[in-house]
């Protein structure tokens, strides 16, 4: 009687059928509030100065490219909005930098970032004979980086010194 009942009352598969259905979907469940986690951890992004590269010299002043290791040490992209820097050479301030257009920073990846400068002689002086006598400058760099993140945008401050090996001019 009981195989009689069973064939002709549905019930129990079905209760199997929604059984399995509940636990996709808790699965399903679980693993996005696991990555929406993740996205929740927001960790800084590492900016290191790697290196000066002299690119034009001339009566009064010239240009540079400040090469930037950039690493997001986070599980989602990271989208940069600005980004602004104040360099100090042999303890004087030397010049200003500023990179205004998007530079997307990929997931747990190193991104390199170029930041042009324009500087003029005058006033820079223990600064402008580094670059043209050492084959690397103490450093000091402070600014801000401002980022678009899933969690709305932030602001991350740069800090560093030390010293950074030159790239001159070759003729």
């Amino acid at each position: 009687m009981s195989s009689v009942r069973s064939f002709f009352n549905p019930l129990p598969s079905f209760r199997h059928s929604v059984r399995a259905l509940g636990l996709a979907g808790a699965s399903v469940l679980v693993l996005g509030c696991a990555t929406f986690r993740a996205a929740l951890r927001f960790q800084e992004p590492q900016i290191e100065l790697q290196q000066i590269n002299i690119t034009r010299l001339g009566l009064t002043g010239g240009t540079m490219d400040l090469v930037f290791d950039v690493y997001n040490p986070n599980e989602y992209r990271l989208r940069s909005t600005r980004l602004e820097a104040q360099l100090d050479l042999e303890h004087t301030h030397f010049a200003d930098g500023l990179i205004d257009k998007p530079l997307d920073l990929s997931p747990a990846n190193h991104s390199q970032v170029v930041m042009p400068i324009r500087f003029e002689w005058a006033g820079v002086g223990a600064g402008a004979k580094a670059l043209l006598t050492k084959q690397a400058v103490a450093f000091g760099i402070t600014g801000t980086v401002f980022l678009d993140t899933p969690l709305g945008d932030r602001q991350v401050k740069i800090h560093g010194s030390g010293n950074v090996p030159l790239s001159k001019l070759r003729p």
